[in-house]
């Protein structure tokens, strides 16, 4: 992933699903066997395919994860409702800030919750979203003419009162029209009422990061395109934003997991995600150095990355988590949900993540990402308020 691409790029590619056709791996081949160590329950693996929608699909399998740990079904909810009210609030924002603010289809781990409390849920057979003739999601026509569209709105001196209209009616034809009631287990609701009828509180889901150039223990607006809602994060150091999800994974909640994906150790069709310890030239001698300088760099760099099991990580630490993020080595790419604990045959911990482009891969939608990585890349979390140990939560004043 060439790091010069524009952010807004990156994100929007990588964050759509790029599993289609290809042929599943076989575990045996990949060099790794992991076992899991604690799971928590967690509903289907879902598809966004070429949306950028990661955010959506992760939030809400987060909260179909907790009303089930609340005692509740096991639910299949709309994303794209959610879709289409950011679509539609993004757009009026757009609009304020004359054309500056974010209108790409990306978003954060807050906005599911957002629409959560100000429009409703609904269950994904009242809302499929798929109103333009193709069985998955596709929204790289919708989001041109979003774009379009808003553009010409905003290049009139002065607005007319017909501009959201003509916004709500291409959502219409896209994703159709939302429902204002629709029946479950025989009962009508609304979408606010339905969502009111799950029992969850929205203030009870906390953003956490972790990054030096604001002051621990406080809530700032981590600086990303797709932190539309200029959402506050709360910021602890970066052993406790580990020790949150550890709490959180042993007492059977999940979490929302923002990060960085571009990497070459990202292997997400081989299962894994690691952060290879990197050799250099000093690190060599003899006939291993003479063959090394002899290599091109991007010879040296995909021999590096040709893994075939466990290896030796990197080891990461604020400084060097903070100086990835300062030089746009970490971006905020893609959002999934981590739904348990793992090791490899050689002790090393991961954390099996649940990710939202289909089953048709080596672990059927899932892979492990270890903890040196989980610790470079992870641009910020999701967690309820109850899973973040006592101590840290008083440190964060929650």
């Amino acid at each position: 992933m060439n790091k010069k691409l524009s952010i807004l790029a990156i994100s929007a590619a990588i964050c759509m699903s790029a599993a289609a056709d290809d042929k599943v791996v076989d575990p045996d081949s990949t060099g790794f066997k992991f076992t899991d160590i604690k799971l928590v329950p967690t509903t289907s693996v879902k598809d966004q395919n070429k949306s950028g929608t990661c955010w959506c699909f992760a939030g809400t399998s987060y909260f179909e994860d907790e009303i089930m740990r609340n005692g509740g079904d096991s639910l299949d909810l709309s994303e794209m409702f959610t879709v289409r009210y950011c679509y539609l609030d993004k757009a009026r924002k757009y609009l304020r800030m004359q054309g500056h603010g974010n209108l790409a289809a990306g978003g954060s781990i807050l906005d599911v919750p957002y629409v959560w409390e100000r429009y409703g849920a609904v269950p994904e057979d009242a809302y499929t979203g798929l109103n333009y003739g193709e069985p998955k999601h596709d929204h790289s026509e919708l989001d041109g003419v979003i774009s379009g569209y808003m553009k010409a709105v905003v290049s009139n001196k002065k607005v007319s009162t017909a501009w959201e209209e003509g916004l709500n009616g291409i959502l219409d034809a896209y994703l159709g029209k939302v429902p204002e009631q629709f029946t479950v287990n025989g009962k009508s609701y609304t979408p606010k009422s339905y969502a009111e009828s799950l029992g969850l509180k929205m203030n009870d889901y906390i953003p956490v990061t972790s990054f030096t150039h604001q002051p621990f223990y406080t809530a700032f607006g981590l600086e990303l395109a797709d932190n539309w809602l200029w959402g506050q994060y709360n910021n602890v150091p970066l052993d406790e934003l580990k020790a949150i999800v550890d709490n959180a994974i042993d007492n059977g909640y999940s979490v929302v997991w923002a990060a960085d994906v571009s990497e070459k150790g990202f292997k997400w069709r081989k299962g894994y995600a690691v952060m290879p310890e990197l050799k250099s030239e000093k690190d060599m001698e003899g006939t291993e150095l003479s063959r090394w300088v002899q290599l091109s760099d991007k010879d040296r760099e995909d021999e590096q990355y040709d893994i075939k099991g466990p290896v030796a990580e990197q080891k990461i630490t604020q400084e060097s988590r903070q100086q990835m993020f300062d030089r746009m080595e970490t971006t905020d790419d893609h959002g999934m949900v981590i739904v348990g604990r793992a090791t490899d045959q050689e002790g090393n911990r991961y954390y099996k993540v649940k990710n939202s482009w289909d089953t048709n891969q080596v672990y059927n939608g899932y892979f492990y990402v270890s903890e040196p990585y989980f610790l470079a890349k992870t641009m910020s979390i999701l967690v309820n308020r109850n899973a973040i140990p006592k101590g840290i939560a008083k440190k964060m004043n929650i």
